[in-house]
């Protein structure tokens, strides 16, 4: 971003409707370059997706818990003038995620077990213990194979701010353009693990990258394997989880004059002359401003939840392209069973295809589910990071979990003829989630008021015009990428940001919407500004992954 000379900036006022990651990196960049920055917010809090919920009388990250692709973090906050280490307290993790497979045992006796750890040598070794020698090979020419489309498809792709299809050809070169023709004409992430891995559980396990962008590996492009680098390059624990880096930009954001103001719904976006030029309240109050953050799923904007003069800004976002929804469990419970767990846990079924038919071809709740366990209070080594592990009786001590299965994008049915979810099937499904836990070696038996569930009726109620869909619209296709909107809406003077927008859904996607919104708008002003100025120092920088990846945490 440019430095800009004093005056043209500090009037210019800004809403941003929205406090998710993307709404709060929008506020506090702009907030810092001297604009007049206000940011509505319905909820209570910050933080959109990145939630925590009270549980038992605990406080439960029960959105997002992965924290990956630092750099785009460290660039923010060394635009804000700090750094991340002296804001928040990050660990890198040592061990990225374990893995469990039910077997014939109802108890889990005979479930199997592996661990991906950040040491990728160490993983190989692992994966040959688990799979044979020559898995081991496999996974080792998969991440020479992922690193290369992580290179390749950076600087084009996750970098731009709204990438064409023909302008990211031209971007790639003949190098980059090998890289991806190597991979197949129109090849999905499930093909080309197949390609890769004998194995059906490797298959399994790495075809999981699909649903981070809420998406079916048989649908989604065989690119989704860069994340297994994104991974590599590092994993980290945030202390208090990612809730507190939801706070922590509120703080920056507020210490550089952005104002906050929550229970504040917007109800429309007030447009004049073409031009967005503030909002109007549900409440009634008219806010004017000069620019509009929009931090929300653009599908709202399309189907003119916000105004029917502001639906021309993005696209209607059509049900069969909605992502996946999720059904979650909050919990504070003790946990029994000899599978041990560390921060992040996956417990496969064994009919994974069957799950995203059920998803996305039949329209329920999957019967053979895979379920994912963010156990909050486990170490790397999975002891307990909050004290003993058992109470004075000799009873395992409640512990912070939070469980989730994918789910359909239904929260929003109805009529009679729309496929709705009821609370048999909700239930059934939990049952089912529950018994594959036990199968994999891990009880849990939750009762009120140790659990909270969420289900994509919920989530629809939390964001609105999404069917509860957490990631915008699935990246189905090659073309899927090239289908979200960009920073720069087509309504002038609105800009989008958010995992519904390019580059992506995910923490840290999300933010860099929330840097490319506000990169947008001071370019906008730059270009309508009687006094240009050149890039100064100062301002965003964000070094590649893999220079970031030798920095210590």
């Amino acid at each position: 971003m440019q430095h800009r000379p004093e005056g043209i900036a500090s009037n210019h006022r800004v809403l941003v409707v929205g406090s998710g990651i993307a709404g709060l990196v929008s506020a506090a960049l702009l907030a810092a370059r001297g604009l007049d920055v206000r940011v509505l917010e319905a909820a209570p809090t910050v933080g959109g997706k990145m939630r925590s919920l009270q549980v038992d009388g605990s406080a439960i990250e029960s959105g997002p818990t992965v924290f990956t692709m630092r750099w785009v973090f460290d660039a923010v906050f060394d635009a804000l003038g700090t750094t991340l280490e002296s804001e928040l307290d990050v660990t890198a993790l040592s061990v990225l995620a374990s893995h469990s497979w039910r077997g014939d045992d109802p108890q889990g006796g005979d479930a199997t077990h592996l661990d991906l750890f950040a040491d990728r040598r160490r993983s190989a070794d692992a994966v040959g213990v688990f799979a044979g020698a020559a898995e081991a090979r496999a996974f080792e020419r998969f991440c020479d194979e992922a690193r290369r489309l992580y290179a390749t498809l950076e600087t084009p792709y996750i970098r731009s701010p709204r990438p064409g299809f023909f302008r990211m050809v031209g971007d790639l070169g003949p190098r980059g353009l090998a890289t991806l023709a190597a991979l197949g004409p129109m090849a999905t992430l499930s093909r080309r693990l197949a390609h890769h891995f004998q194995d059906a559980r490797m298959r399994q396990l790495f075809a999981r990258y699909a649903t981070y962008t809420g998406s079916s590996p048989d649908l989604a492009p065989a690119t989704l394997m860069l994340i297994a680098q994104v991974e590599l390059d590092g994993v980290w624990r945030v202390r208090g989880g990612l809730h507190a880096v939801a706070q922590c930009l509120q703080r920056l954001a507020q210490a550089r004059g952005a104002r906050f103001e929550f229970g504040r719904a917007v109800a429309s976006v007030t447009v004049r002359d073409g031009r967005a030029c503030g909002v109007v309240m549900a409440d009634g109050e008219s806010i004017a401003a000069d620019s509009v953050v929009f931090n929300g799923d653009v599908n709202a904007l399309g189907v003119g939840r916000l105004g029917a003069a502001a639906s021309r800004a993005a696209d209607a976002t059509a049900r069969r392209d909605r992502s996946l929804s999720a059904l979650t469990w909050s919990m504070h419970t003790a946990v029994r069973g000899p599978t041990p767990l560390t921060l992040h846990n996956v417990f496969f079924d064994r009919d994974y295809a069957g799950e995203f038919a059920d998803i996305f071809g039949r329209g329920r709740l999957p019967r053979q589910g895979t379920v994912y366990v963010c156990a909050q209070d486990r170490g790397d080594d999975g002891a307990r990071l909050d004290g003993a592990p058992l109470d004075a009786a000799g009873h395992p001590r409640p512990e912070r979990l939070l469980a989730l299965v994918n789910a359909p994008a239904l929260g929003d049915a109805t009529g009679p003829a729309a496929r709705s979810l009821d609370d048999e099937e909700i239930q059934g499904c939990e049952q089912r989630s529950f018994r594959l836990l036990q199968a994999c070696g891990l009880q849990l038996r939750p009762t009120p008021p140790q659990v909270r569930r969420t289900s994509p009726i919920d989530f629809e109620h939390l964001f609105p015009c999404t069917g509860g869909a957490l990631y915008g619209r699935a990246s189905h296709g090659w073309m899927a990428q090239f289908k979200r909107a960009g920073s720069a809406s087509r309504l002038p003077g609105l800009w989008t940001a958010g995992g519904s927008v390019h580059p992506g859904p995910g923490v840290p996607m999300a933010a860099m919407s929330g840097r490319l919104a506000a990169e947008a708008l001071m370019a906008h002003l730059d270009s309508t500004s009687r006094s240009r100025t050149g890039a100064t120092s100062g301002g965003i920088s964000t070094p590649s992954a893999t220079t970031t990846a030798t920095r210590s945490p």
